[in-house]
């Protein structure tokens, strides 16, 4: 382990619980989120940087300024503070395991929670790494915290040489990227970059500028509890009708069984009884008119419940989440080459697709920042089996500087 200090800012920022909330539509969705944002911007100061600030949203700004007289580009670095809703980030308990030998990793002995390679056969690619992982309780929370750390640790090595050239670099960490409100209320003029880039992706070499297309659908279904003793011809279980509902949509289209450019419907969560219950989906597709495609079926399914249930049995809210950021980032595409090129340099084979998600990214892209994404270290995001490789933090750490010294000296 050679970057203590990379590490040492990971595995503080993790034990700062800062889950978003799906359901709170205040910005941010939750006060936590100001606990990690603070001490940014105390460590941000530390570091000499010019203008930091932190917004009434949780947005954390900063400016590290040229060094030369070149007329050179603002590129902008972001990551998110936020961690995903789907498990709990509170009391995060990380373990780092030394030179790992390519065998299962046991996470809890007194759960039986294990990484074991017939389930995730890619952690095999690290071997004689050291990779950070979770106790098996909560998840881990390196997306994104990942992304900070490697951010803070680039920063400080231009502060710590400043005869190093480089143009302006503006920072931002963002809250509630994980329930798609991220750049809600980020101001674009004041953070002032040409471009950027997330550090937000997945394994080692990842350079990603293409998400899906998303949208979201909230389901409530009402129904009609009776006595089961005097049911007949008088109850309407709305779990039931939920549960037909998840029948009539197409089963090979779900996130299990689909990669690459193929889209899905998701679950996300339900809930309720036999008089309401609720669902949410996740409706996805790197295709827009297949995603058009995607929603009018789900319009069409709850419109066929209806006329078999009566009007107003299922009531349906549908919502674009995002779009697809490559049409944006092409005429700037410069952005990723670069990237892909300080990749290559270092030695990295670069792994160029599709995210198979979104990143705040998206959204700048379509208020006019093109911002390409790219690589943590991270794996199994969003779970406990969550783990990521030091070194390939270190290697993200390397990439961001190896991006800002390459515009310098374009």
């Amino acid at each position: 382990m050679k970057n203590n200090k990379l590490i040492e800012r990971f595995l503080r920022y993790v034990k700062i619980d800062t889950q978003s909330n799906e359901e709170n539509e205040n910005s941010p969705s939750t006060e936590k989120q100001f606990d990690l944002a603070r001490k940014l911007v105390e460590e941000l100061m530390d570091l000499g940087l010019d203008d930091v600030s932190l917004d009434e949203f949780c947005n954390v700004m900063a400016s590290l300024p040229a060094n030369t007289d070149k007329s050179l580009p603002s590129i902008g670095l972001l990551a998110h503070m936020d961690t995903a809703t789907d498990m709990t980030g509170k009391n995060v308990n990380p373990r780092i395991v030394e030179n790992y030998d390519g065998s299962d990793i046991v996470l809890n002995k007194e759960t039986g929670i294990s990484i074991n390679v017939s389930d995730f056969p890619e952690i095999k690619n690290y071997i004689g790494n050291d990779i950070i992982v979770t106790d098996g309780t909560t998840l881990l929370g390196a997306d994104d915290k990942a992304g900070i750390a490697e951010i803070m640790t680039a920063l400080e090595y231009f502060a710590e040489n400043p005869d190093v050239k480089h143009g302006p670099v503006k920072i931002a960490f963002t809250p509630d990227e994980e329930v798609g409100r991220g750049t809600v209320n980020f101001d674009l003029e004041k953070f002032g970059a040409d471009f950027a880039y997330t550090v937000d992706g997945g394994g080692l070499g990842e350079l990603e500028f293409e998400t899906f297309n998303a949208s979201q659908a909230k389901i409530r279904i009402n129904g009609r509890n009776v006595h089961p003793g005097s049911a007949k011809n008088k109850m309407i279980s709305a779990q039931r009708i939920g549960f037909e509902l998840e029948a009539m949509l197409p089963k090979e289209q779900k996130p299990e069984y689909t990669e690459g450019y193929e889209g899905y419907f998701h679950l996300l969560d339900c809930s309720g009884d036999v008089e309401s219950f609720n669902m949410r989906y996740i409706i996805r597709d790197h295709d827009l008119e297949k995603l058009k495609a995607r929603n009018e079926l789900m319009k069409n399914t709850v419109s066929y419940l209806n006329s078999k249930y009566g009007e107003n049995t299922v009531e349906f809210d549908l919502k674009i989440q995002y779009y697809n950021m490559r049409e944006k980032i092409e005429p700037t595409f410069h952005i990723v080459e670069t990237a892909k090129e300080v990749i290559e340099e270092l030695g990295i084979t670069p792994v160029i697709k599709p995210i198979r998600g979104g990143t705040d990214g998206a959204m700048l892209s379509y208020k006019g920042l093109p911002t390409p994404n790219i690589f943590t270290g991270g794996h199994n995001y969003h779970g406990k089996y969550e783990y990521i490789p030091i070194q390939s933090m270190e290697k993200s750490v390397e990439v961001i500087k190896g991006i800002i010294l390459k515009y310098a000296e374009k």
